[in-house]
């Protein structure tokens, strides 16, 4: 067995914290720019209000507020069904076509509600960052609803991933291998002794640690025998350890012998370089849009080792290096699915009481919240636009200005106000008093692609800057 783990020495951590020093930048008064940039790419939308409260702030003292802040816990109340006991699935072999209806209706519903709830979550949550880690984490350890068919699991995953989103990827990596949404999604329910499942083995080292190429079939294979036994409690739902299914046998792993079980696995990829040089590049590529040097992606690297695998040094290594600060990376990442919609309700300030807008949005762009497309989550990038969903985009733009509209007619319609007032009314406060060069600074991350038309309202200034191509960027 391998050793447990020890606190971090302190030969690491003095490298680790001048690792740090060289790629932060000297502190400094934090421009407008820089300040609207990392709130853009660390969130969902920017407002006037956070421009204001870090105005004071030099730079990297920003980045630190912004890490101080993130969360390990929902603000939103979870759905009333997430404590219910488990399906009597064998029960449900055996009811009738009614009744088997009718259930499936029900785990339709939930996993709905899952969605919604997940949504007011990233709508209400004071830490955009945090809500923007627990996606990104959700799409690097993918599981869905269509093969988990357990909306509790998923919800217990997707705490477990805002629990850990800017925490420890070790610990991370080591509650992922037991979650029981993971554990049946990549088929480690049949993996016992003698009758090896190695579904969950090859992504693990492929897609969760070491990237392709870095490893063996044989590699795979002893993985996975280490993995036997690792199971869900039908009655439960939780985790549970069956010995009587698991391979106590000598593996050999990535060039190392001895009786490995999953916990030793997941120790043993940790200490791979590769590894740390694989998180770290993933992390980089979600916030900076251009590859590092070669001597970037090494010292990063060399700070999530170093630290033991905390995200919180590597996140603040990343967001104050010049690469992410450069104005060549404004402007240059196409905001997704769930990043307009979210952000855009969010700058506008929109109730949206019926989240179900939202869900069917996403999924109509391409992004279906706890449904990804395969086990290597979403593509992104310039997948995530094509002349379809910007024209979905732009409808569902005008869609959500119009119910703002309405909402308020509605709230004014036995008040003497004229159709101007009404209409000026879609905007929130925050937004009425700006003028064109202060709203297109806070909504655009670069320059709008159509010249912006003179003497027009607030209102009409932001409709027109929504529509424009460069608000689909970050």
């Amino acid at each position: 067995m391998l050793k447990v783990r020890e606190p971090l020495p302190m030969k690491r951590l003095v490298p680790a914290l001048f690792i740090l020093a060289v790629l932060s930048p000297s502190a400094r008064a934090a421009a407008p720019d820089e300040v609207r940039h990392l709130l853009s790419r660390t969130g969902f939308a920017v407002s006037p209000a956070q421009l204001r409260q870090f105005r004071t702030l030099d730079y990297p003292a920003v980045v630190d507020r912004l890490l101080a802040g993130t969360r390990t816990t929902a603000v939103t109340p979870p759905p009333d069904w997430v404590d219910d006991p488990p399906p009597d699935f064998r029960a449900l072999r055996q009811s009738s076509q009614e009744e088997k209806k009718a259930f499936r209706k029900q785990r339709r519903l939930q996993s709905l509600q899952l969605k919604e709830w997940w949504y007011t979550e990233m709508l209400a949550t004071p830490s955009q960052l945090t809500e923007v880690m627990t996606l990104f984490w959700h799409n690097h350890f993918t599981s869905g609803l269509r093969k988990v068919k357990w909306p509790t699991l998923m919800y217990r995953q997707n705490a477990l991933l805002r629990r850990h989103a800017t925490g420890s990827f070790r610990d991370l990596l080591h509650a992922v291998a037991r979650d029981p949404a993971m554990v049946l999604y990549l088929d480690n329910q049949t993996n016992r002794v003698g009758q090896p499942n190695e579904n969950f083995a090859r992504e693990l080292l492929e897609l969760f640690t070491l990237g392709e190429g870095q490893y063996t079939e044989q590699d795979i294979k002893a993985a996975a025998r280490a993995f036997t036994g690792w199971k869900v409690s039908r009655k439960t739902g939780r985790f549970r350890f069956l010995a009587r299914q698991h391979d106590a046998g000598v593996k050999v792993f990535l060039g190392r012998s001895g009786n490995f079980n999953g916990d030793d696995i997941l120790d043993i990829l940790l200490q791979q370089p590769r590894t740390a040089e694989f998180i770290s590049a993933k992390l980089w590529a979600a916030f900076v849009t251009t590859p590092p040097d070669p001597a970037t992606r090494q010292r990063l690297a060399d700070l999530l080792r170093n630290t033991d695998y905390a995200i919180k040094p590597l996140l603040r290594a990343i967001l104050t290096h010049e690469d992410f600060l450069a104005p060549a990376n404004r402007g240059t990442a196409i905001k997704s699915p769930v990043v307009f919609l979210v952000g855009t309700a969010r700058v506008l300030e929109l109730p949206v009481p019926n989240k179900r807008i939202l869900v069917r949005a996403g999924r109509a762009l391409g992004q279906d919240l706890f449904d990804p497309p395969n086990v290597k989550g979403w593509p992104g990038g310039t997948r995530w636009i094509n002349a379809h969903t910007l024209l979905l985009r732009q409808q569902i733009i005008q869609r959500l200005l119009r119910g703002k509209e309405m909402e308020n007619r509605t709230r004014l319609r036995n008040k003497t106000v004229s159709m101007v007032a009404m209409r000026d009314g879609i905007l929130p406060a925050s937004l009425r008093d700006l003028d064109a060069t202060a709203l297109t600074r806070l909504l655009l991350p670069i320059p709008p692609v159509r010249p912006l038309p003179a003497d027009r309202s607030a209102t009409a200034t932001v409709e027109w800057l929504l529509r424009d191509p460069a608000y689909q960027l970050q």
